[in-house]
């Protein structure tokens, strides 16, 4: 797999985010049995005031957020509740998934609220954006259920509670 990481925050740097993204990644290919070794993703590293700018930007949010993702392709499912388009490779044999950012301050007071080490809602946020980089949301409700399903199953399998237990 191919995991750009451009950190733009150095506090990144210092929690070791380079060791939590390709596993977090590689384990969202794996559960849904794509070839990690031809999916590109590129993780942008920033602040909340990047990310709030990103936010205001592409969602008419301007207010930090934790993670934003945008996916190479639309793969949505139509039907509420059904596993989106499955991700397949472009003719040069690579399937580019997209970008993601990663807010630190936004994080950071998250898993301190909850009370999470740093590293396991980081994890679960790199699969959440990743999830959504394959198609799945949380807008509908049975939508909702099949993504937070994938994230609690893909984090138990990396030795990760349950975030929204």
């Amino acid at each position: 797999m191919q995991c750009d990481l451009v950190v733009e925050d150095p506090r990144w740097d210092a929690m070791g985010l380079s060791a939590l993204a390709e596993p977090a990644i590689a384990a969202v290919l794996a559960r849904l049995g794509l070839a990690a070794a031809i999916c590109e993703v590129t993780v942008l590293a920033c602040d909340d005031a990047r990310i709030a700018g990103l936010n205001a930007d592409f969602r008419g949010k301007a207010r930090p957020t934790n993670v934003l993702s945008w996916p190479a392709e639309d793969r949505a499912a139509d039907q509420p509740g059904a596993m989106p388009a499955p991700a397949g490779p472009d003719p040069t044999g690579v399937i580019e998934l997209g970008d993601i950012a990663i807010a630190y301050d936004t994080c950071a007071g998250e898993a301190a609220a909850a009370g999470r080490p740093m590293a396991d809602h980081v994890t679960h946020l790199l699969v959440h954006g990743t999830l959504h980089l394959l198609g799945f949301d949380h807008e509908r409700d049975a939508d909702a259920t099949l993504m937070e399903g994938l994230e609690v199953e893909i984090l138990g399998n990396m030795g990760i509670a349950d975030p929204y237990g």
